[in-house]
């Protein structure tokens, strides 16, 4: 075996040596250059960890080192106001220079861009404009007619409301302050109900309220002729119900503001009208109420709008009647809208699939609650024939939509209207329908229809033959 001077295995160790070390050196050169920096030198490394050493032995506790996110932008070389910005700066100074053309072609990006984002936002500034403007205007014709119906209209309420200016001002919507006033002198109280009455009725609904949740079986006098578990489903039908009304408002459900108020409306005309009862749909009509009157004098609207023939007819569920109101809507539909009604007919797409909804809760649950009201104000004016003529508007409305349609289609669209229905545009086809068939008006047409529909009940000779 060869001996090896010791000599000569220190000089292999320390050549070894070197070499990793300069290997790591030129690894650390490229990692720093890919960021434009110069590797720190191992002197400057050591004075670091000798810096932060000294601090620990001052504070008494390490520090922290900094966190990698919070080095990133010390590693640029630059820092860009925007990504668009990007463009315009000049390579790292270890990567080749960009070509002129190709600096003068991000130049002109760069220009471009800038153009574009000024027009948007002239665009939108001109937009925030146009809006504020109509804000400024519709606040200002709101409060003109508040005034008007403040001081001229409602003082005299029995000789002007059903004048020219009115019905106009009336059309154009009644403003929110004094809708509830409006809707309470338009709707009447045919009935004389008293808020002493509505007073009874609560207690009535109260006591039976907590009959039923202790599991009494008293039954009243007055609705003997009502088995409990009738009264029971009504109860419990409408404690369902006003969970439903109005949910993206969260105002009616359990915990709401008005949630208390609208289940003493509900529950109150169940014990006044205990043949009625609660039927779905009633939640809805008298939410829209309360959220213009107070609880008493919403119970008295609310009465007294049920009590209307077309409102009986539908919530006593009266099929004859109801398919009597179809075969009079069906007769001004083909009148205004006869290319439509041909298809519906072709389809077999009855009435009834899409206007039972829509009458049951007087548009309050299909259209936007800010419309709903518009077309209360003119239901308020014009009566039941509003409402159909209202359907009719609809249809007209999108009509070239619906003729494209299928049965299945236009059932769905029918019973799920849009959302960003716009008034203007909405009156403006319910203000092309016209309710005259033949020189006869809805309530000629409509008696007509009843009067043949009495005879056929009764089978008479003269339609025998």
């Amino acid at each position: 075996v060869m001996a090896v001077s010791p000599t000569l295995l220190l000089m292999d160790r320390n050549l070894l040596a070197r070499k990793q070390n300069a290997r790591l050196d030129r690894q650390n050169d490229v990692g720093w250059k890919l960021f434009g920096k110069v590797p720190l030198r191992e002197n400057a490394q050591k004075d670091a960890k000798k810096t932060q050493k000294e601090y620990e032995d001052k504070a008494g506790r390490p520090s922290k080192p900094p966190s990698p996110k919070q080095n990133v932008r010390k590693n640029l070389d630059f820092e860009p106001l925007s990504t668009t910005a990007l463009i315009l700066e000049d390579r790292p100074a270890n990567l080749p220079a960009k070509p002129a053309e190709e600096a003068q072609k991000h130049r002109q990006q760069y220009e471009e861009m800038v153009v574009q984002a000024k027009k948007r936002e002239l665009k939108e500034a001109q937009r925030r404009k146009k809006q504020l403007e109509e804000r400024c205007r519709l606040e200002e014709s709101i409060g003109n007619a508040v005034l008007t119906w403040n001081n001229e209209i409602l003082p005299n309420w029995e000789t002007m409301w059903c004048s020219r200016k009115v019905r106009d001002l009336w059309w154009q919507g009644i403003p929110p302050s004094v809708r509830g006033k409006v809707w309470s002198l338009a709707i009447g109280n045919e009935l004389n109900i008293t808020h002493e009455l509505f007073d009874i009725c609560l207690a009535r609904a109260k006591e039976r309220w907590r009959s039923f949740s202790t599991g009494g079986s008293e039954v009243e006098n007055e609705d003997a002729g009502f088995s409990a578990a009738d009264r029971e489903a009504s109860l419990e039908l409408i404690k369902l119900d006003i969970s439903r009304t109005f949910p993206n408002l969260c105002i009616f459900q359990q915990g709401g503001p008005y949630h208390d108020m609208l289940h003493s409306v509900l529950g109150a005309y169940t014990c006044y009208r205990p043949d009625v009862g609660y039927v779905q749909g009633m939640s809805f009509i008298a939410a829209v109420l309360i959220l213009n009157l107070d609880t008493a004098d919403a119970f008295i609207a609310f009465s007294n709008l049920l009590n209307k023939p077309c409102q009986m007819a539908f919530f006593r569920v009266d099929h004859g009647l109801m398919l009597t109101y179809f075969a009079a809507f069906e007769v001004f539909f083909e009148e205004n809208l006869p290319k439509l009604f041909a298809h519906f007919k072709k389809n077999n797409l009855t009435p009834d699939i899409y206007l039972i909804d829509w009458i049951f809760t007087l548009y309050s649950k299909s259209l936007p609650l800010d419309l709903a009201c518009r077309i209360w104000d003119v239901f308020c004016r014009d009566g039941e024939e509003f409402l159909f003529r209202t359907a009719l508007g609809i249809l007209k409305l999108f009509e070239d939509i619906l003729t494209k349609m299928d049965f299945i289609h236009i059932a769905q669209f029918l019973t799920r209207l849009p959302e960003d229905l716009a008034a203007e545009g909405f009156f403006a086809s319910i203000a092309t329908i016209q309710m005259q068939s033949r020189n006869k008006k809805w309530a000629q047409v409509l008696t007509a229809l009843q009067k043949d529909s009495r005879e056929m009940e009764k089978g008479s000779p003269s339609l025998r033959h």
